[in-house]
């Protein structure tokens, strides 16, 4: 920004504290959104230079256009719900009133009191009978209202982005609707919202690396949680027989078009619920979030034309690791060619490594919704074993356009199954895997868990396929950046 801007937008603020205008102090009640009052003028059928005295209406927005000719000046405010031309006549406001406008600049925020008519050009438009400055802005809007086009300076002043990029705007204004209606969904089916710690003395109920922090009254090392799944699972134990939460999740890991280390996950739990019923949920709440925006279950996403119609396929996660690998998760010779082939190679469990493979070969090839079922139980400490083939976990993860936007299993159980499969983890490396036993938990398990099942959901992954946005910054509104050089 030039100084030069900035000092002139000061000696204007000093201009008008001068005359008595407080550039900051001014309270102003009784709004009426500018799309509202637009739209009142197109109901009223008001004529092209007609001027309804009968329509009083009190407007407020930033200064987006200024254009002055003589006596009479036009501003154009925008606020959330979109933009208002507002006309300024000398002989109406006063001198006073007139001197202040000579003093504002775009990107003001300015109250106005009028009526509501319409230019002899057929523009809805507030005939100001006063005007009230709100809030002087120091620093210029970018290039002239063009909007910020510099990504990495959109997502650190998103402040900026939203007031100048309109379709920012509408795109967090979606978001809202759909977790508001995702809320309504799980209510509507007899779920209770919940909210479960995010600072954990033990992580647990996902492989990732956490963030570490301490407490210093209590001197306690503690984590940022990466999953709520342990605790939610105690309140079923509980008796609270459908739970859900919508909260953050932390995970210390990289930062691309679909990960952020900070995100909002959706995580449910259901009483003598299993695999099925959470497939169910899944494309229920998908559709509910469809119902909020509007424009049917096809959808573009980036370059493909998604159809969330339900029901959604059912594949297995062998099947699709034939197809698309060609090899068969029974022959991991064949397994562990194919991954050296496209250089995966290192020391790590059998089903690590065929799972590293179906994420480099299986993953970008589900563009349409599908539901991949049948993962290997060594991958999924807390699921279920399929009946008759214990090396099966009955877990699912919903796949489109190549993202992974929610994972579920039928719950396990059993303690001493489940003291076996923390067992093993404990024995792994790395930062993925657990440090110390959750006894807790195994005692809560142990007062008995009814059978149930349980699903997780992405809300930015599903908010970016759903509002047609190409990364996961564009639906966070403070995505996590790097330090400026």
């Amino acid at each position: 920004m030039s100084d030069q801007y900035y000092e002139d937008r000061k000696r204007h603020m000093e201009a008008l504290v001068a005359a008595g205008c407080d550039p900051y102090g001014a309270r102003f009640v009784n709004v009426t959104a500018l799309a509202e009052a637009r739209g009142r003028g197109d109901a009223a059928g008001i004529e092209p230079g007609q001027t309804r005295e009968d329509l009083p209406v009190r407007v407020a927005g930033r200064i987006y256009l200024r254009r002055v000719m003589g006596k009479l000046a036009f501003l154009t405010l925008r606020d959330s719900t979109g933009d208002l031309q507002v006309g300024v006549s000398k002989s109406k406001v006063g001198d006073a009133a007139w001197a202040m406008l000579e003093n504002l600049d775009l990107g003001d925020i300015l109250g106005v009191d009028g009526a509501i008519g319409r230019t002899k050009t057929n523009e809805i438009t507030v005939w100001a009978t006063g005007i009230t400055l709100l809030c002087k802005a120091l620093r210029p809007p970018p290039d002239k209202w063009h909007g910020l086009t510099d990504v990495d300076a959109r997502y650190r002043q998103r402040y900026v982005d939203l007031f100048t990029n309109p379709e920012v705007m509408q795109t967090f204004k979606a978001r809202s609707r759909i977790v508001e209606a995702i809320r309504r969904f799980f209510s509507g089916r007899g779920f209770i919202e919940v909210e479960t710690p995010m600072l954990q003395a033990i992580y647990g109920g996902a492989a990732a690396r956490p963030f570490t922090t301490h407490h210093n009254t209590l001197d306690l090392d503690l984590f940022l949680r990466i999953s709520p799944e342990l605790y939610l699972k105690r309140l079923l134990v509980g008796g609270m027989e459908r739970v859900f939460e919508i909260n953050r999740n932390f995970r210390n890991e990289g930062i691309s078009t679909q990960h952020n280390p900070e995100f909002t996950m959706m995580e449910c739990y259901q009483a003598y619920g299993d695999l099925s019923d959470m497939m169910d949920i899944v494309e229920g709440m998908v559709s509910a979030g469809i119902e909020a925006l509007g424009g049917g279950y096809q959808r573009k996403f980036r370059e493909h034309d998604i159809d969330f119609t339900p029901p959604w396929p059912r594949k297995t996660y062998t099947e699709l690791l034939r197809e698309h690998a060609g090899v068969d998760l029974k022959d991991m010779a064949a397994v562990k060619a194919r991954a050296a082939k496209i250089g995966i190679e290192g020391k790590m469990d059998d089903a690590v490594l065929a799972n590293k493979l179906f994420e480099a070969t299986v993953e970008e090839k589900l563009i349409q919704p599908v539901f991949v079922t049948e993962y290997p139980a060594a991958l999924c400490p807390l699921t279920r074993r399929k009946k008759g083939d214990p090396s099966l976990a009955l877990r699912f993860e919903a796949y489109v356009a190549g993202m992974e936007i929610g994972n579920a299993y039928t719950e396990l159980n059993d303690p001493a199954v489940q003291r076996e499969t923390f067992s093993s983890q404990l024995t792994g490396e790395g930062d993925e895997t657990m440090r110390v036993m959750d006894e807790d938990f195994l005692t809560a398990l142990e007062y008995g868990m009814p059978p149930a099942g349980g699903l997780g959901v992405g809300i930015d992954r599903l908010v970016m396929m759903l509002t047609n946005s190409p990364s996961i910054r564009d639906v966070i509104l403070f995505p996590l950046q790097r330090a400026k050089a």
